[in-house]
């Protein structure tokens, strides 16, 4: 078993003896999430750590996004709930890229594939998508290489 779904299995028996209903739900929740993965496709299979951080930031931005639709409609109490579950979610994640961080990664990525313009886009994500690996969301990496294209 991979050492993640270990701490994940280990704080889920904390936060059960410590009776912390949030902590115990978000993470009930996560390791049903990498359950399903892992029976996923043809054949059950045992989860790395780095696909189980992919499952765990998955399930972070459905909770980024149900407390931002929450917050929308009104429902304050919902939302915070949900923004509750991301920051325990983001306790299991890697830290995530500042913007100057990420900027530098896709200067570097456009200088090694030698890009300019727009429609270099697909290039320059194929050089910076392994590279960022978890640490920040696609879009936000997205918005960057798109900005620093328009800009060269």
């Amino acid at each position: 078993m991979s050492a993640l779904k270990d701490k994940l299995k280990a704080d889920l028996t904390a936060s059960l003896k410590a009776r912390d209903e949030v902590r115990l739900r978000t993470i009930r929740m996560a390791l049903a999430a990498v359950n399903v993965e892992e029976v996923a496709g043809k054949q059950a299979r045992e989860l790395s750590d780095d696909e189980i951080i992919k499952v765990l930031t998955k399930e972070a931005k459905k909770r980024r996004e149900a407390a931002e639709a929450f917050g929308n409609a009104g429902r304050a109490e919902q939302a915070q709930a949900e923004l509750d579950e991301q920051a325990v979610l983001e306790e299991y994640l890697p830290a995530q890229l500042s913007d100057e961080e990420l900027a530098e990664l896709v200067d570097a990525a456009i200088a090694e594939v030698g890009a300019s313009g727009p429609q270099a886009m697909g290039q320059v994500m194929k050089v910076v998508n392994p590279k960022v690996a978890g640490r920040a969301e696609g879009g936000r990496v997205a918005a960057a290489v798109r900005a620093r294209l328009a800009a060269g």
